[in-house]
């Protein structure tokens, strides 16, 4: 396991003394560095100050995956949709996303959690910015800097990835900003940051080990080709993704495990295996690099007696309020007779207090782990898996023409799940198969989304799907009687507002 993923107190002092530092503006004291205090004229010295700043760079994705990346990712599609609970009132910011309501104005938005997951992947840019400005500066063994500078490329360029396809337009920042005029920059056209992506991407993967040799949750050199075939195909870049991936499946040691079941980590064990490609670390205990994942993907109420069957702590409390991430009855319907998958992806609970009259609700078995303490558990989340590979090689085979060729890795994935070869023949009809199977191979691994825009289909898929939803409100777990807003499903689009509070301090939003 990765030992050193998150930031030490430190590194956190750092960057608070380095930005006070900046802000001063006192020239007498940017030409006597104290001595004494950290800051990044002091700290970036060594070895182990470059591995603490790259630690400090994976940090933020924990938080993103606990929350954030679910409700923008899984809960805005039409794989899940949140638990209504009119006992205990609206969740307006979450619900606005399972919704497609979200509140706009002037081209921003005030939701909570899409400003939120925007300034926790600046932090990452901001922090893998000043590592790579400085760490060529430093004398330490070549294999050790490529090894740090090729993730802070990977965490960069993934950062990046994310933003693109969240917003579109995002200010593109590739050094340190050291004034308040260079903290805000003009939005550069998707076009100019999928470059970079691909630039920082492509490094990474010469620079970084792979991983026989690399630490447990550490970027790879595989983790970083398949983040740069993923954004060729963004882009449709077919041909150049096509290597990459044959790369990975001939040349690197993933493989498929047997079962589905044990594909996804416990608590304790199982992490970083090996149809792992990459995946963010939790650690359950009370150092504070745990994650709750399970909590917030739950139907609430829940006594403590019906929640102990699916966590198992030794201290089960009733739970109140209002989940999110319900699977919806579109993903349960898509699993195909006999589909193995289905039951390691979707549990049912019956939630007595609930004003449901069909009080048995479903909900995402994939991050229900038996862990020991309440609210705190270490089962890792996937980002990337060798099953992925596969579907993304069959797509890209297909999309160029050889959709003979790309076929059998798609039927690898099927008969891992226990299904029989797909019978699609036409290009246009394996498209749709892949896609159905990403669906079901991939929910709630915060895919669904990316695939809607990637594949054209995501305002006819969810227009239909909101036309379900209010025909139909108690199906979605409404209580009888109970309604969606009358903005629901009204704001559709590709992309995300950006944050309004960033808004306000840039002149360029």
């Amino acid at each position: 396991m990765l030992t050193n993923y998150f930031p030490v107190m430190k590194y956190t002092i750092l960057i608070l003394l380095a930005a006070m530092a900046v802000l001063t503006g006192c020239q007498k004291f940017l030409e006597k560095v104290p001595e004494t205090a950290l800051s990044s004229a002091t700290f970036f010295k060594t070895q182990s100050d470059f591995q603490q700043a790259v630690n400090a760079g994976y940090e933020p994705l924990r938080s993103i995956y606990n929350v954030e990346k679910f409700y923008t990712t899984e809960m805005h599609s039409d794989n899940a949709y949140y638990y209504r609970n009119i006992l205990f009132g609206a969740t307006e910011q979450q619900e606005n996303l399972a919704d497609f309501a979200i509140t706009v104005s002037g081209a921003v938005t005030t939701n909570s959690h899409v400003l939120t997951q925007y300034r926790q992947y600046y932090q990452i840019i901001a922090r893998t910015n000043q590592i790579l400005s400085s760490i060529d500066a430093v004398d330490f063994p070549a294999a050790s800097k490529n090894n740090l500078k090729g993730q802070a490329l990977f965490l960069r360029a993934w950062s990046y990835f994310d933003l693109v396809r969240l917003f579109g337009k995002v200010p593109l920042h590739l050094v340190p900003a050291v004034s308040r005029s260079e903290a805000a920059l003009p939005l550069s056209a998707e076009d100019s940051v999928y470059l970079q992506i691909e630039a920082d991407a492509l490094a990474a993967t010469t620079l970084l080990p792979n991983k026989a040799t690399q630490e447990p949750g550490r970027a790879t050199s595989g983790a970083a080709k398949t983040l740069l075939a993923d954004a060729y195909m963004a882009q449709k870049k077919w041909a150049l993704a096509e290597p990459l991936l044959k790369d990975i499946v001939t040349n690197d040691t993933y493989a498929l495990i047997p079962d589905y079941n044990n594909v996804f980590s416990g608590t304790n064990d199982n992490k970083n295996n090996q149809e792992s490609i990459f995946e963010i670390q939790y650690m359950e205990g009370s150092a504070g690099y745990n994650g709750s994942q399970i909590y917030n993907m739950l139907p609430m109420p829940l006594t403590h007696d019906e929640i102990q069957p699916i966590i198992q702590v030794s201290n089960p409390q009733d739970l109140s309020g209002e989940g999110n991430n319900a699977p919806t009855p579109d993903l349960i319907a898509a699993f195909e007779a006999g589909d193995l998958r289905k039951d390691a992806t979707i549990g049912y609970v019956t939630a007595s207090g609930s004003a449901l009259t069909n009080k048995n609700y479903p909900y995402c078995k994939k991050y229900a782990k038996p862990h020991a303490l309440w609210f705190n558990t270490g089962n890792n989340i996937p980002v990337y898996r060798y099953a992925e590979v596969l579907l993304m090689l069959a797509e890209v085979l297909n999309e160029e023409n050889k959709t003979a060729e790309g076929l059998p890795y798609l039927n690898q994935v099927r008969a891992r799940a226990g299904l029989a070869p797909s019978t699609a023949s036409a290009p246009s009809d394996v498209r749709d198969a892949i896609f159905r199977e990403r669906r079901v191979e991939l929910s709630f691994e915060c895919k669904r989304w990316f695939d809607l825009v990637h594949s054209g289909t995501f305002l006819n898929v969810i227009t239909a799907y909101g036309e379900r939803v209010k025909a139909n409100p108690e199906a979605y777990y409404y209580p009888p009687g109970a309604v969606p807003p009358n903005n629901a499903f009204t704001v559709i689009t590709a992309t995300y507002p950006l944050p309004a509070d960033e808004g306000a301090l840039s002149p360029y939003y």
